[in-house]
């Protein structure tokens, strides 16, 4: 059966390598899958298409410089016999040649999803090494473990993401509580959020209003985005992840 969007592929995947031990976080850093595993210091990446073509191909060589775990996703439908992006052995021998894994999706009516790896990462630049501060593998790295779940879909576009950054936003504003004000020293010791001040006074999504010195209240938009979000504030199940579909505007 032939997808419609590539959100029908990502929870698939995700379960495969969620089997396997990884920490799975969808939409990191421009990542549509990103995974790490106990004792890995080279992160999982995997972007996804519907079918296999050159801009899914270009990704995946930029997400080398990141790691040397990648892969392209894309389903295998049985329908397109001949076409030119089922082609799997010569587009295995590409993927290898470049040092990037291939795996598709096989989707089914009556039963469960058959993911099959065709080719693995070279992986050739395998390092017991932190990566760099302030590298872009850092900040993905950071990225990664600062968000207590994965509330995004994979392949997801137009839609909010749920970002370390906002979680901590959303801490924030929860903090307030009944309380009318509250100073950013207050919100800081109440949410554990050493950035609690800059956040405040960012103000990224509207969410605060400064109304004196040292003192901030929650706007409309915030409690606004408190119900919007709410199942962020939750323990997360990674059993079973919710993944909203309607946002208010910000």
């Amino acid at each position: 059966m032939a997808v419609r969007h590539e959100t029908e592929l990502y929870l698939p995947i995700k379960d495969f390598f969620a089997r396997q031990g990884y920490d799975i976080k969808s939409e990191v850093r421009h990542c549509d899958l990103v995974g790490l595993r106990e004792g890995d210091t080279e992160p999982l990446i995997i972007e996804i298409k519907k079918t296999f073509n050159l801009p899914l191909l270009l990704q995946g060589v930029e997400r080398l410089k990141l790691s040397s775990n990648v892969y392209v996703a894309v389903e295998r439908n049985r329908a397109k016999k001949g076409a030119h992006n089922q082609r799997w052995g010569d587009l295995t021998d590409l993927c290898r040649r470049l040092g990037l894994g291939l795996l598709t999706v096989t989707l089914y009516k009556t039963k469960s999803p058959f993911i099959e790896i065709l080719c693995e990462p070279a992986r050739l630049e395998v390092t017991t090494r932190a990566p760099r501060k302030g590298s872009r593998k850092q900040r993905l790295l950071k990225e990664l473990s600062e968000r207590s779940g994965d509330y995004n879909l994979g392949g997801s576009t137009r839609v909010p993401l749920i970002t370390a950054y906002r979680e901590k936003a959303l801490r924030i504003a929860h903090a307030f509580g009944e309380q009318d004000t509250l100073s950013p020293r207050q919100l800081r010791d109440a949410t554990g959020i050493g950035t609690a001040a800059a956040i405040l006074q960012d103000n990224h999504y509207l969410w605060f209003e400064r109304v004196s010195r040292g003192q901030y209240r929650l706007t409309a938009a915030g409690r606004q985005a408190l119900l919007d979000y709410a199942h962020v504030l939750q323990p997360p199940d990674p059993a079973s992840p919710v993944y909203p579909t309607t946002f208010t505007e910000e």
